[in-house]
């Protein structure tokens, strides 16, 4: 078949990938417009965007997918599918319609669970157990279209969003390019996703990254953990905000309040609502990341002491 493709970040680029090495041929990519990147600031093209400069592919940079000169360019190049992999921006019903056969979205959740733009992150701070991805037809909802196929993904104890994105991506590379093969040989059954389970997935803010001491130890960690790389989980000191690692719960360690800081030989830790956690990394602002138990040792904190 032919394929315009449309994804923009790094856990796009496994499924563009699997794509170019496929028997169908991709014609185009679209991804989201250059953006501000690195401490410079400057505009950078996205990860798929470098992707498909290398392979030598039309990249198409839409502002928006409703406008006409990108409308008129997607239906020249008469796709037969549209595959879809954390393109950034809703498709309209306007472009629906252009590609043969539709739009074919690989989402990073079971659906009906977890629709949204941060699955994999709701899925951590949820505390599931397992997760998966999913490819279904895209319509005018969010995420709400029937589902051809899935795969599930156990999620570990120490899983960032970023371990288990990776993981995703690279497994749900195969589960497109599966679905793909299926609908042109007629053998693909898109089912309609049921009407219980459905969870939502919001964009995380900046705010949500903000770690709640007065939380019980395992929602801190789960907290953290969603929130690496991205948008980063954070507490603020003497005024100062600090961008935190992982941790990890010590049920064993001497009790500290909510926020209280300590630090001895054994490393860094932090009280919480049950027992505290230990500081692995943490940025300082303005400053490159550390141990936390040397940035601990450098501060002296006084006794009693506690992130804000």
């Amino acid at each position: 078949m032919r394929l315009v493709f449309a994804g923009t970040p790094e856990v796009a680029v496994p499924s563009l990938d699997a794509l170019l090495a496929s028997r169908h041929e991709v014609v185009a990519v679209v991804t989201r417009p250059d953006a501000p990147a690195g401490r410079g600031r400057k505009l950078a093209p996205s990860p798929v965007a470098d992707r498909a400069a290398e392979a030598g592919i039309e990249t198409l940079k839409p502002a928006k997918v409703r406008d006409e000169e990108f409308l008129d360019r997607l239906r020249a190049l008469e796709p037969d599918a549209c595959p879809v992999v954390a393109y950034g921006a809703l498709v309209p019903p306007v472009a629906l319609g252009v590609p043969r056969v539709g739009w074919v979205n690989l989402h990073f959740s079971l659906l009906p669970a977890w629709r949204g733009a941060a699955p994999v992150q709701h899925s951590l701070l949820a505390g599931d157990d397992v997760t998966g991805a999913s490819t279904f037809l895209l319509e005018a909802g969010l995420d709400t279209g029937p589902v051809f196929g899935t795969l599930t993904e156990t999620v570990r104890p120490t899983d960032t969003s970023g371990d288990l994105l990776g993981r995703l991506s690279t497994a749900g590379a195969g589960l497109l390019v599966a679905t793909l093969d299926a609908i042109e040989d007629g053998t693909a059954v898109a089912v309609p996703q049921a009407d219980e389970g459905v969870s939502l997935a919001p964009k995380l803010e900046v705010d949500d990254a903000r770690v709640r001491w007065q939380e019980p130890a395992f929602a801190v960690d789960r907290r953290v953990r969603a929130c690496t790389p991205a948008p980063g989980a954070w507490s603020t000191l003497r005024g100062e905000r600090v961008r935190l690692g992982p941790v990890r719960p010590l049920p064993d360690a001497p009790a500290l309040s909510p926020g209280e800081l300590a630090v001895d030989r054994s490393g860094a830790r932090v009280g919480t609502a049950t027992v505290p956690v230990a500081l692995g990394e943490v940025r300082p602002a303005g400053k490159r990341a550390m141990a936390a138990a040397d940035w601990l040792r450098g501060l002296r904190p006084a006794a009693g002491e506690r992130f804000e």
